[in-house]
Parts: C-alpha cells; structure tokens; sequence
C-alpha cells in the first residue's frame, strides 16, 4: 500500500491511498487543476483514480469533488448525512457515480477494505477512514474536537497515522481570529492541538504504532517546526526515542511525498 499527502491543511486537503492500479481520493478540497498536477507528481493519471472517498462536506475537502468526478467519471462515496450537506455544493454527479456507505460498515474499493469512523467536528456527519489491505493498517484521521477512546481503539496499531495536528494552542489564543472562531476550534467539535495530537500517540505507541503523519495544519495558528517539535517532545517525555517512532508533517500546499507500507 503506498499514501500520498497532496495537500493538508486549513486551505485545503486532499490525499491519494494506493494499492496495485487501485488509486482512492481521500476528499479534493483544493482546485481540480491543483489536484491533477499533485496527483503527476505522484505518478498517477487522474483517469485512473478508482474512487473519490469524502470525510466531510466544508469546502476545504470537497472544492473539487463534483469537478473530479464529471471530467473523470470517477466514483464518489460518502455517507447519507454528507451527500445531503454537499450535494448543493458540488454539482451534479452522473448517478452511477453517487456511493451512499453507512459509518461504521466498512466496504471494498478494489482490494482495500475501507471503514470509514465517526469523528467529533461541526460538520453532518463526518468520518475518518481505516484503509487495510494485505496485512496493512491506514488510518486517516483529521477534523474532529477531541481523541475519544473509540478513536484510540480505532488507530490501535496502525502502521501509519495521519492524524491532525491543527493548532498550537498559544499562538491560537493570542492570534488574530474572533472569539467565537477560537471557541469553534477549541471545542469538541472542533480541530485537534499539537498537543492532543502528542498525548494521542504516546498512547498509541504501546499498541503497535510506529509511524505518523501529522496533517491539516493551520496556516495561520501553527507552523510545521512548531507541530513537529511539540509532538517529537510528547513522545520524548514519555521515553519514546526519536529511533523508535517516525514523524514527519503533510505539507499544506505542495505534495508531502509517497509513503510505502
């Protein structure tokens, strides 16, 4: 299985999940020009994308989702709550391309079995997604307030994360966005901190994970030397040397690299 962060972060997000001549769009929340030119870059043709796969309905993840679909006939799957939210917003999709799944009940896309979880973000109905596929455990996990315990079972031994790292909580509180904007993103339904993001994964490393991708940066609450050193520093308190566990951040407006599994 390969990953490829295309872009993640506040601005947009979209990223490519591949096994095989499978190729899954996880959202397309950047333009579709921008999209086809990161998706080259990783060796991809757009007409070979098997599936577009939508967390949630806010722009920054489905910009692009209608426009992918109608020029390259690509699939799309949300879930029922999604589809109502976005449908408005996304243009027309040739029926045969409309996949409604239901939370919680994974289902195939080519040979990757795909669940797709609840998260906790001021959104319809928003998901994350367990991507597994010959022995192989993906979890993509950004957009959501707060790491429930569900969610921690969810990423138990994951051979990747890509778990959000949205916010450093001091340049939050004192930036420039409105009070009710900060609240949003310090509440439940929010947007996780560089340090939820480090508490996270010093739980997660005794269950098996070994490699994460911090994602959805802010570009204006954060930094990616910031994330990284708050995290590298959660997990060094905790006696996880920098050996032992991976860790890199998702570029927010170029492509991060491909990751193999």
């Amino acid at each position: 299985m390969k990953f490829s962060p295309l872009y993640s972060g506040s601005s947009g997000n979209c990223s490519v999940v591949s096994l095989g001549n499978t190729h899954v769009l996880v959202d397309a929340g950047m333009t579709g020009k921008s999209i086809i030119s990161a998706l080259s870059q990783v060796g991809i043709d757009p007409h070979e994308l098997s599936a577009i796969v939508v967390t949630h309905e806010h722009s920054d993840h489905i910009k692009a989702v209608g426009i992918m679909s109608r020029k390259f006939d690509i699939p799309v799957y949300a879930n029922e709550g999604t589809w109502k939210a976005m449908s408005p917003l996304i243009g027309d999709v040739a029926m045969r391309n409309i996949r409604a799944f239901v939370t919680g009940q994974n289902f195939y896309i080519g040979d990757i079995d795909v669940t797709p979880f609840p998260l906790s973000h001021d959104a319809a109905e928003p998901v994350g997604y367990t991507f597994f596929a010959k022995g192989i455990k993906l979890v993509y996990m950004t957009d959501t307030g707060y790491a429930s315990e569900k969610l921690r079972e969810t990423a138990s031994g994951a051979d990747l994360l890509f778990l959000e790292s949205n916010h450093d909580l001091d340049m939050l509180r004192s930036g420039p966005y409105p009070y009710q904007l900060k609240r949003r993103i310090l509440s439940d339904k929010g947007h996780l901190s560089n340090v939820a993001a480090g508490s996270l994964l010093t739980k997660l490393y005794p269950t098996g994970v070994r490699r994460a991708i911090l994602a959805h940066l802010s570009g204006e609450n954060n930094t990616e030397r910031i994330a990284y050193s708050t995290v590298r520093g959660a997990l060094e308190d905790e006696g996880i040397p920098e050996k032992d566990f991976f860790l890199t951040v998702a570029h927010r407006d170029r492509v991060t690299g491909v990751f193999e599994l």
